[in-house]
Parts: C-alpha cells; sequence; structure tokens
C-alpha cells in the first residue's frame, strides 16, 4: 500500500449531483485498488440539500468536514426548489462562495478539451477543431470586480447609481501567474495574458506583474491579448492557445465560453486551489435539475475532477493519468452519455459509462 494518506470531503450536492458522484466514486475505488493507496472518503451536505437537512446551504458540521480533509471533491447546487430564497441564501451563493473565501480558494483552473472523436459535438465548423484542443484557462478566483469595494446602489436625483470597484494589488497577480507559469511547464510552455490594457488601469498592473514574474520562467513563452479579442478567437482558432491567464471576471465569461466551443459541459473539471495542497475539485456544468434521477447525465466532468484532485491535492500524477487514459479509451471507442452522443448514436448511462472507466482503470490501460 501507498503512502498516501487524507480525507476527502465529498459534497455531492443537488440535481444530477449525487448520481455522477456516486458514479465517480466508483472510479475511485478502481484507481486506489489498481495504485495501491487508500483515501477517506466522508460524504456531508450542502446546497439545497443542507438547506432542506440542516437550514444552510453550508452546515457547520460540512464546513469543520472541509476544515479537517485535505481535499473537497463537489457536485453541483441549486435547483428551482431554492430560487424563491433570498439571494444571499441560494445554495450557489451560500455554499461554494464562502468555502473560496474561508481556504483562500484564489485560483481556478478549467482545463476545456476537445477530443478530436467528439470534434462534432462542438458548435464550431468542423475544419476548426477536427484535430480537437485542450486550452486551460487559470482564473484569479477571489479579487477584481466581484470582491472590490465599494460596492453598492445609492439614490441619485430621481433614479440610482450601481457601484462596482475593479480592484487588484501585486500579490493577487503574482501568486495566481506563478499557478499559471506552473501549469505552462507541464504543457505547451505557452502562456497568454487576457487584458484590456488599452482602458484599464488593473490591466496595466497585471502587465506589468506578469511581465516581472515571467523573467523566472524563461522557458516559457508569454504573450498579451485583449479580451475582446481572446474571445473572438476562442471561436476562431481555440487551438491557437495553451494556458489562458485571466483575471477574475474575463476568466469566468471565457472559461464558459471555452466549455461551450468544447462541446458539452458535461466533459469538463475544474479545480479551485489556494496556498498548500488544498483544493475543491467540482464539474463546470451545473445541477441540470431537468434530467435529475434519469440516469443519463454525463459523469466525466466529475471523474475528471477527481482526476484533478489526485494529481494536485495528493501527488498521484500516475493515477491521475490513468483516469484520463480510460477516459480517453472510452470516447474513442464510441461511449458516449445522451449529450455527447451523434443523432442515432447509442447513448449509455452514467452508471454505463463510470463502470467502463472503471474497468478500464483497473485494467490499467484506456483500451477495450
Amino acid at each position: 500500500m501507498a503512502d498516501v494518506k487524507g480525507r476527502v470531503a465529498v459534497l455531492s450536492g443537488d440535481g444530477i449531483g449525487p448520481e455522477v458522484m456516486e458514479a465517480t466514486l466508483q472510479v475511485a475505488e478502481a484507481v486506489e485498488n489498481s495504485h495501491g493507496f487508500k483515501l477517506e472518503w466522508k460524504k456531508g451536505l450542502v446546497g439545497g440539500a443542507g438547506i432542506d437537512a440542516k437550514g444552510k446551504a453550508l452546515p457547520e458540521e460540512t464546513l469543520e468536514l472541509c476544515k479537517s480533509s485535505t481535499a473537497v471533491l463537489f457536485g453541483s447546487v441549486g435547483g428551482p426548489k431554492w430560487e424563491s430564497l433570498p439571494p444571499n441564501e441560494q445554495p450557489e451563493r451560500a455554499a461554494l462562495l464562502p468555502l473560496r473565501k474561508i481556504f483562500g480558494l484564489y485560483a481556478n483552473l478549467r482545463p476545456a478539451v476537445l477530443y478530436p472523436e467528439l470534434a462534432g459535438c462542438s458548435p464550431l465548423r468542423p475544419e476548426r477543431v477536427a484535430g480537437g484542443f485542450d486550452v486551460l484557462v487559470v482564473r484569479e478566483l477571489t479579487g477584481g470586480l466581484y470582491f472590490g469595494q465599494p460596492k453598492e446602489t445609492v439614490k441619485k436625483g430621481a433614479g440610482e447609481r450601481a457601484v462596482d470597484t475593479m480592484a487588484y494589488e501585486t500579490h493577487e497577480i503574482e501568486r495566481v501567474t506563478e499557478v499559471a507559469f506552473r501549469a505552462a511547464a507541464g504543457r505547451k510552455k505557452k502562456v497568454t495574458l487576457v487584458d484590456k490594457a488599452n482602458v484599464l488601469e488593473s490591466s496595466l498592473l497585471w502587465r506589468k506583474t506578469v511581465k516581472a514574474l515571467a523573467a523566472r520562467h524563461p522557458g516559457i513563452a508569454l504573450d498579451f491579448i485583449y479580451v475582446d479579442n481572446a474571445a473572438m478567437q476562442l471561436v476562431r482558432d481555440p487551438g491557437r492557445f495553451d494556458v489562458l491567464l485571466c483575471e477574475n471576471l474575463f476568466g469566468d465569461i471565457l472559461s464558459d465560453e471555452a466549455a461551450a466551443v468544447a462541446g458539452s459541459l458535461g466533459m469538463l473539471p475544474s479545480a479551485s486551489l489556494g496556498q498548500g495542497t488544498f483544493g475543491l475539485y467540482e464539474p463546470a456544468g451545473g445541477s441540470a435539475p431537468d434530467i435529475a434521477g434519469k440516469g443519463i447525465a454525463n459523469p466525466i466532468a466529475q471523474i475528471l475532477s477527481l482526476a484533478l484532485m489526485l494529481e494536485m491535492s495528493f501527488g498521484q500524477p500516475t493515477a491521475a493519468g490513468a483516469i484520463r487514459s480510460a477516459v480517453a479509451g472510452v470516447i474513442r471507442d464510441g461511449w458516449r452519455t445522451a449529450d455527447i452522443a451523434a443523432p442515432g448514436e447509442k447513448s449509455r448511462s452514467t452508471r454505463e459509462i463510470a463502470g467502463e472507466i472503471a474497468r478500464r482503470v483497473a485494467s490499467g490501460s484506456g483500451k477495450r
């Protein structure tokens, strides 16, 4: 048994969260057995499930579980049942945002990967994405327009005046930039800073700071692009990018665009990281209440979030690679859930897809 220890807080949440999480834990068991380590998996309530059972989207018991864990494997939260609650009590705002703040999760990594076999799922013309693509969006998560002060709406004459403040300090930029450069070192060794330096003071500070840090990473190519041009290039030629480094607002928008270009949110994982090895790992999609309980949800985003967690929080790149190879093999061999199945193509259930991925992980091969 390898010397890998730690507890994982398993927060399935709402909608399709519980079913894709159960499917993912099947893959987790397979990778533990095949790679000779054992983690402690402990479940907690979050989101609407937490509100229904404990009156809070992030119950105290769940927060304490997260504090005593090495990582959080998060599902999805929210749905129509809780939309009538005050905004600050709704599952999305009252669960995820506090977790990011409490644990200082300042860097969000969202890989947007289009497998060549799924090029037909992309809304882009086939010739633009025929070979697939692999873009990593690194988003600053705790600063910028969402958190800057003042943030207010006040009376002004016969109307109102709303203010949001985009503010950044050097250290906030430095720490997420280091994450982007480290990520690029294991990829194609290219970082593109997305900004609006022609009009924003904060973007000028981003450029200055990132340029200075680039000197510490001579093996990484650095270039710059305005956010409006980046949005255009993502739909013209997404394969031109390797790592996109973005402040909070720009990263929020562009990571969703990259996800759409990749064809299905059901395929895309994400990691939110702070100092040290603690992280929160979740699929990029939402709770999809319209398909919850039908057994047709795509579990791959949650499964690939497991792979990110094993690599980044537990130092198990080989185990993570085994999961990614199994996923690629399943896609290559024609296994599809409904969201990525072509018209007339056979689709598989959540359990079937996860079971096949687990089988391949256990056998040590991404092949049939």
